[in-house]
């Protein structure tokens, strides 16, 4: 039986979800990809394990991965830690429009993703058994969306490069639903991993009763993640107070 908690939270997501699949650039030239359309059993199933109470710290980072949500509905969705740690499985589709070079495997994916790799690595290092980590903590994404560029590359394409007019549009809809979220969930610690996370976090929550910080995204595209970034997140945890 669903939890008051959960079954509000899974109705607020289909909400997004539906609402995101709606946005659109008005050019060929940027694949969007929304998970919580054809990931959407794999991304139930994890808010039954991460979100069927109320919680005391949310993790926030800010979209998808090609190699991590974008392949299995999950945040920082590396593949080993959905099947290992998490213990997740479910079916995933394709989306409406799929860039050639940037396939989605779904659960087959071989690619890990490093920053899901060291996120749920670090947890999985503090808590053995996933649910003591979400007993009090969880995860969400500030976005659903995935961008990528049409070229060859595909390359992952971050928000805050999206053009202002259409960014801003979407971030009004990320906005509703964090806040939802956080209302629903009462988190009274939240923690950007990275600093945009961290950003969108102060200007919805900043006069509020929380406690707001973030650590360092662990992207191996962010020079500060490549040397003791465990060690370095971990420390930074113990120090506001979050891990004992």
């Amino acid at each position: 039986m669903q939890s008051d908690v959960l079954k509000q939270i899974i109705e607020i997501t289909e909400k997004f979800s539906s609402e995101a699949g709606s946005f659109e650039l008005g050019s060929d030239e940027v694949y969007i990809y929304n998970p919580l359309q054809y990931a959407w059993d794999m991304h139930r199933k994890y808010l039954e394990l991460a979100a069927s109470h109320r919680i005391r710290v949310l993790f926030l980072g800010m979209n998808p991965g090609p190699f991590g949500m974008m392949q299995t509905g999950v945040p920082f969705g590396e593949i080993n830690a959905v099947k290992s740690y998490l213990k997740l499985d479910g079916e995933v589709g394709k989306p409406q429009r799929e860039h050639p070079k940037r396939p989605v495997e779904g659960l087959m994916i071989k690619r890990s993703e490093i920053s899901g790799k060291r996120l749920w690595g670090l947890f999985a290092e503090r808590y053995p058994k996933c649910e003591d980590l979400f007993s009090e903590h969880t995860v969400f994404n500030y976005c659903p969306l995935g961008f990528l560029t049409g070229t060859k590359s595909a390359k992952n394409l971050a928000m805050d490069l999206l053009p202002a007019q259409e960014r801003i549009r979407l971030e009004q809809s990320c906005d509703e639903y964090l806040s939802k979220v956080v209302r629903i969930l009462e988190p009274k610690t939240l923690i950007g991993v990275g600093k945009y996370a961290e950003k969108k976090m102060i200007s919805l929550f900043g006069d509020g009763d929380y406690q707001i910080f973030s650590i360092i995204h662990p992207s191996p595209g962010n020079p500060q993640a490549n040397r003791d970034w465990d060690k370095k997140t971990a420390q930074k945890l113990f120090d506001f107070g979050v891990w004992r």
